[in-house]
């Protein structure tokens, strides 16, 4: 007799994949992954127009094909895989949307929600799927990203953008649920999904246009690999664990094993960070001081005479830590600046969407002010933490450090009433939807669980 060979990692994740039940989800789960769903939508909503997004919209167009899924906002249809890009692409335009699953006490660095969101929704319409169905494909597709990224130690030295890797997986797995595949099928996608990964963070780095696309390239993959599976395909038996699968081409590891299939199908692993601000999360603590400064002392900005901010090592030699200079793409250049954001906050009292327009970029107060901000490494301070020290023209200086950062999930997390009025920021901002259409379309997401069926959602998202 042959030796049954043990069940892998990736076909215990498939399984639970297809296995999980509604009732099985613990309620704290579904609470805030109906809040992460509320604040993705209200990214694309406040995303829709953003730099690049009418050129991505009308090459989509171009291309045709069948109308089987609605872009949002825009109304256009297209085949599932090219609405769930465009709509992907549209919530990461301000950076805004949830970040950093919290897994076993620790968050990782990723952008899950800002694919699996988009994702699911599209792929619910095209599945004529119920909310109940729309929760729980979601969240098991975002429990295998997370739970992937955890593992694997994340780190940056091979400049494999994450948001191009673990998200094709959730994806594989809302899809391969949503359109019926059986676990065979699933892992078959897994594998064949291994073949669509990629991305690199040179997009960020060099603040372009494409630091968005991944987001939309990782739902297209996902679906076209499910799809490619139903229609009789193959693809490696061990998408993670082989001698040239995701841990040994796209990481420096699997560093923590056991995370990928502990208490599974008990505890489902998401986003766990709500953005209070549009631009890159590990800014997020210089607006913090800066705020605090203000609120504190009431600073003004003309009285100011020199900002000096301190962050840790890996800030400074981080993409944000660049000095601020306007280029071809002057929403990337300012949502990843540690001078721009400070120099916004002291000036305008905030960082909201409407300070990541190109007019606002331009302003000549910011760039006057960005000349008083002096930007330094300290080996005391953490990463995504910060320490600012201003000085006032009449010689008093203030010192405010911030290590408890606005969202932290553990130590200062958004309440669900700055969540809804986030939304409202977004909707406002975009002028897409009516507030009687977003006020529906909120209602219906917070008791997404009564919606029988998902495309009663569409019109409300629709302009």
């Amino acid at each position: 007799m042959t030796k049954k060979t043990e069940t892998t990692a990736i076909e215990k994740l498939a399984a639970n994949a297809l296995e999980t039940r509604f009732e099985n989800i613990p309620q704290d789960t579904l609470e805030a992954t109906k809040y992460r769903i509320v604040d993705t939508l209200g990214c694309l909503i406040g995303g829709a127009t953003d730099t690049g997004n009418p050129e991505l919209l009308g090459l989509l167009r171009e291309q045709g094909g069948f109308k089987e899924a609605t872009i949002l906002i825009h109304g256009d249809r297209v085949p599932v895989a090219n609405a769930a890009l465009m709509n992907c692409v549209m919530a990461r335009s301000f950076d805004f949307e949830p970040v950093s699953p919290l897994v076993e006490g620790f968050t990782c660095p990723g952008h899950i929600s800002g694919t699996t969101i988009p994702a699911a929704l599209t792929l619910a319409e095209v599945a004529n799927a119920s909310g109940q169905e729309l929760l729980t494909s979601l969240i098991v597709g975002d429990d295998i990203a997370s739970r992937m990224l955890a593992a694997s130690g994340f780190g940056f030295s091979l400049g494999w953008d994450c948001v191009g890797t673990v998200n094709v997986f959730g994806v594989t797995a809302t899809a391969g649920r949503l359109f019926g595949l059986d676990k065979m099928q699933l892992r078959n996608a897994f594998g064949i999904a291994l073949n669509q990964i990629g991305t690199t963070f040179q997009t960020f780095w060099d603040h372009t246009t494409a630091y968005k696309l991944p987001q939309g390239l990782a739902a297209r993959g996902g679906i076209n690999s499910v799809q490619l599976a139903k229609a009789g395909w193959s693809g490696p038996e061990d998408a993670l664990m082989s001698k040239f699968g995701y841990y040994k081409m796209f990481t420096e590891g699997c560093k923590r094993p056991k995370i990928l299939t502990k208490d599974l199908g008990k505890k489902f692993y998401y986003d766990g960070t709500i953005k209070p601000y549009p631009c890159c999360r590990i800014v997020h603590s210089a607006i913090d001081c800066a705020l605090a400064l203000i609120n504190k002392h009431n600073i003004k900005a003309d009285d100011i005479k020199l900002v000096n901010l301190q962050v840790a090592p890996g800030g400074i030699d981080h993409a944000v830590g660049k000095p601020f200079k306007i280029g071809p793409f002057p929403h990337g250049n300012a949502a990843f600046s540690y001078e721009y954001v400070v120099a916004t906050a002291f000036l305008f009292g905030g960082v909201k969407p409407e300070h990541m327009t190109e007019k606002a970029i331009r302003n000549p107060q910011v760039t006057e002010f960005i000349k008083k901000i002096k930007l330094t490494s300290a080996k005391d301070v953490e990463f995504e933490k910060a320490r600012m020290t201003v000085t006032l023209k009449n010689g008093n200086k203030f010192t405010e450090t911030v290590t408890k950062v606005k969202g932290d999930p553990l130590s200062n997390p958004m309440t669900r009433e700055e969540i809804i009025a986030k939304f409202w920021v977004n909707v406002d901002f975009s002028g897409k939807i009516n507030h009687k259409k977003a006020e529906h379309l909120l209602d219906m997401v917070l008791n997404l669980e009564k919606v029988s069926n998902v495309r009663r959602l569409i019109p409300c998202l629709l302009a």
